[in-house]
C-alpha cells in the first residue's frame, strides 16, 4: 500500500517529512510561494514535484496534470496555510476556482475538492479557536463537511509527541465518510500549564508514558560554541540521550552550529539573565516582553521556538549555560529536525523555517494515526 500526500503551504516540509518516516507515504506535491522554503523542501523530498508560486495563481488541474494523477489519486492533503484573509472564509457552495477574492484556506478547499483525499490535516496557530469568536473555524469545518467529511478539531502540544518544546497548535481533521477522524494518543506526559486552556486540557497519562523530553536531552550532545563562532564536527565525549542519537542518524557532519555575534551590550546582558527579563538588573533593558533576553532551562521542554530565535531580544532563547542564544542547529533540534536534514537559504532565511516549521515528529504522530485509521 502506498498512499500519496501532499502539501500545501508546505515551507521546509517539516510537516510531510513527519509522514515520510512511514514507508507506506509517498509525498508527491509540495508547495509554497518562498524559494528557499520550496529549495528545502525539495531537497528533502528528491521524488516529489516541488512548486514555487502563489497557490491563488495556480489551477488544480495543470497540477494535477503535471502529476499525472486524477480525482481520488491523492490520499492525503496537509496544509498549515498563513492566515491572512481567514475572515473573509465563505461557504463551499459560494467559492469559485477563478474568483480573484478567494483567500489562502478556500484554495485548499479547491485542492480538496477535486483530488477528494481521504484525509485532510490542516495546523494552524491556537488563535484561531477565538477568531470571530470561533466563526471562522467553524466556516472551515463546514466548507469539509459540505465535501463530504467528518471532521474532528483539538489543540495538540508538541510537547506530548517527543517533540522537546512546548508548542501548541490547532489540528483539523477531515475524513471522508460516516465515520469522524481521531487524533493521535499522547507518547510522552508532562504536567506543564497549556495556553488553550479549555481547549487543550492536560491529558490522561499512564504511568508508562516517558517524562517529555527535555532542552538538555536535546541539545547537549552538541559541542560547546561561543558568541559569533562555528563548530562543524561533533564532541565525541560529551553525554548524548536517546533522543539526540536518533537526531544524528544518517548524518556525518555537523552544521548550522553557529552562534550570532553579540554586541558587547547583549553580551553584558545574556551573562546576567535569569528566566525572564524582571530577572536583570534595573535599568540594564528598558523595553521588551517578560520573556526577551531571559534562559531556558535545561530540565524542561524548551518555550515555543519563534522565527527570531537566535537573537535575544525576541523571546527566551538563551542558551541554559553558554552566554549566547541558541544556533540554529539547537533550534532544529528543538523543532525535531534530524541532523541530516537539508535546509537552504541563508542563515537569516533558515532561522526563519525552522522557527515557522511544523515539528516533523508531530507530523509522524498524526501519520501514524491515519495509517492506524485507514
Amino acid at each position: 500500500m502506498t498512499l500519496k500526500v501532499a502539501d500545501l503551504f508546505c515551507g521546509t516540509g517539516g510537516f510531510s517529512y513527519g509522514f515520510s518516516y512511514f514507508e507506506q507515504f509517498e509525498v508527491v506535491l509540495g508547495i509554497d510561494i518562498k524559494q528557499a522554503s520550496i529549495e528545502t523542501f525539495a531537497a528533502n523530498h528528491h521524488r516529489s514535484l516541488s512548486i514555487c508560486q502563489d497557490i491563488k495563481q495556480l489551477r488544480v488541474r495543470e497540477v494535477a496534470e503535471r502529476l499525472e494523477l486524477g480525482p481520488s489519486e491523492i490520499d492525503v492533503v496537509i496544509a498549515g496555510p498563513p492566515c491572512q484573509g481567514f475572515s473573509s472564509i465563505r461557504p463551499y457552495r459560494s467559492i469559485n476556482e477563478n474568483d480573484e477574492r478567494n483567500n489562502l484556506f478556500e484554495q485548499l478547499v479547491i485542492f480538496v475538492a477535486f483530488f477528494k483525499p481521504r484525509f485532510v490535516v490542516f495546523e494552524n496557530v491556537i488563535g484561531l479557536l477565538h477568531h470571530k469568536k470561533g466563526r471562522v473555524l467553524e466556516n472551515m469545518k463546514s466548507s469539509f463537511e459540505d465535501l463530504g467529511y467528518k471532521v474532528s478539531i483539538d489543540v495538540l502540544n508538541a510537547v506530548y509527541f517527543g517533540v522537546p518544546q512546548r508548542r501548541e497548535r490547532i489540528v483539523l481533521l477531515a475524513r471522508k465518510g460516516k465515520s469522524s477522524p481521531s487524533f493521535p494518543s499522547p507518547t510522552h506526559q508532562y504536567n506543564g500549564r497549556a495556553m488553550a486552556n479549555r481547549f487543550s486540557p492536560t491529558p490522561l497519562f499512564s504511568y508508562k508514558l516517558p517524562l517529555a523530553i527535555t532542552l538538555a536531552d536535546a541539545i547537549f550532545d552538541l559541542p560547546p560554541v561561543s558568541s559569533g563562532e562555528g563548530v562543524t564536527e561533533y564532541c565525541e565525549g560529551l553525554p548524548i540521550s536517546e533522543y539526540a542519537q536518533a537526531r544524528r542518524r544518517e548524518s556525518q557532519f555537523l552544521t548550522l552550529h553557529s552562534s550570532t555575534r553579540h554586541t558587547p551590550r547583549m553580551l553584558e546582558i545574556i551573562r546576567q539573565a535569569g528566566a525572564n527579563r524582571w530577572a536583570l538588573p534595573e535599568g540594564l533593558t528598558t523595553s521588551g516582553f517578560s520573556t526577551c533576553y531571559s534562559r531556558l532551562d535545561a530540565n524542561e521542554p524548551s518555550n515555543t521556538i519563534t522565527v527570531n530565535f537566535v537573537h535575544p531580544a525576541s523571546n527566551r532563547c538563551i542558551h541554559p549555560v553558554q552566554d549566547r542564544a541558541l544556533t540554529p542547529r539547537e533550534g532544529a533540534r528543538l523543532q525535531s529536525f534530524d541532523d541530516a536534514f537539508i535546509f537552504c537559504g541563508s542563515r537569516t532565511e533558515i532561522v526563519k523555517q525552522i522557527g515557522e516549521a511544523v515539528p516533523p515528529l508531530l507530523g509522524r504522530a498524526i501519520a501514524k494515526s491515519i495509517l492506524e485509521q485507514w
